[in-house]
C-alpha cells in the first residue's frame, strides 16, 4: 500500500471514530500530495513513495517552523496544535537514521567522489540524501557533512 493510499485509509478510520483533528491533519497531507502530483504532471499515476516522503518531510518541517514561531509569539495552544500535526506526519515517514549511520554514508560518499574538501559539500549532501532515501533530514546531513569535510 502506498503512502497516499495509507493516508486515505487512515482518513476513513478517523472519520468513523469522529476524530476531527486527525481528519483535518490527514486531509491537509492528502491535499499537499495532490498539489505535488499536479505540479509535477503526475496526477494520473501519482507520486511514488520516495516523492511522497519528500513532500511529507517538507510538511513536517513547516509544522515545526510554525510551532517555533507560535512559541516565540507566546501562543502555546497553536504551537501544540502544530506539533501534534507534525507527529501525525512523522507516522508516515521512515525511521530516521542515527548520526553514526549518516556519518558512514557521508564517508562513503566522500570516498566515491574523492577530493575531500569543502568544494564537494553539495555533491556529498546530494549523494547522502539519495542513499538515505528519506531516512535522514537534509539539515542534519548538511551539518554532519560540513563537520566531516572541515576535519579533513
Amino acid at each position: 500500500m502506498s503512502i497516499k493510499e495509507q493516508i486515505e485509509q487512515d482518513i476513513k478510520t478517523a472519520l468513523l471514530s469522529r476524530d476531527a483533528e486527525t481528519v483535518s491533519g490527514l486531509r491537509n497531507l492528502k491535499t499537499a500530495i495532490q498539489y505535488a502530483e499536479v505540479d509535477r504532471g503526475l496526477r494520473d499515476r501519482g507520486l511514488n513513495d520516495a516523492q511522497a516522503v519528500e513532500i511529507l518531510q517538507r510538511e513536517a518541517k513547516k509544522r515545526q517552523e510554525s510551532a517555533d514561531l507560535y512559541t516565540q509569539g507566546n501562543n502555546p495552544d497553536r504551537a501544540t496544535k502544530e506539533l501534534n500535526e507534525k507527529r501525525l506526519i512523522e507516522k508516515y515517514l521512515p525511521q530516521q537514521l542515527p548520526d553514526e549511520e549518516i556519518n558512514k554514508l557521508i564517508d562513503q560518499s566522500i570516498t566515491e567522489i574523492g577530493q575531500p574538501d569543502m568544494s564537494i559539500m553539495g555533491k556529498v549532501i546530494s549523494a547522502v540524501k539519495e542513499k538515505s532515501q528519506g531516512a535522514a533530514d537534509g539539515a542534519t546531513i548538511a551539518r554532519l557533512t560540513k563537520e566531516r569535510l572541515s576535519q579533513k
